[in-house]
């Protein structure tokens, strides 16, 4: 089944370009609020929950603008998950923009998850 793509944009009024930066775009982090743990090998990153890990390779770094993986098992395909800080012209207020792939049927479900880890990002950073 063909993934579908989809964006969420999440607002983060109060953050710092410099800490929403960090939180995104280096693998310490990645570790406080996507994952448990990062290691990072070349631009292999291999990110662990409990007991499970997935790896996905480093594609594109914007410093201060957007950073763009794909996962391991999509590497033969054009889908990947990218992280982008987009700036509000006229408030200068930060908005998140996130750009994933699901099943049609698995959409939902990514969302809620897109949504809890940002929750954890807000927790983590004080954003």
């Amino acid at each position: 089944m063909k993934k579908v793509k989809f964006n969420i944009e999440y607002q983060l009024k109060s953050a710092s370009l410099n800490v929403l930066w960090n939180s995104i775009g280096t693998p310490l982090g990645l570790a406080e609020w996507f994952s448990d743990g990062v290691t990072v090998d070349d631009n292999e990153y291999t990110f662990s929950w409990d007991i499970n890990t997935q790896t996905a390779y480093l594609i594109q770094s914007k410093p201060n603008t957007s950073i763009r993986f794909q996962w391991k098992e999509d590497k033969d395909s054009n889908y990947f998950f990218e992280l982008e800080i987009a700036v509000q012209e006229i408030t200068g207020d930060l908005t998140l923009v996130i750009t994933d792939f699901a099943e049609p049927n698995e959409k939902e479900d990514l969302v809620l998850l897109w949504n809890k880890q940002i929750e954890e990002l807000r927790r983590k950073t004080g954003i």
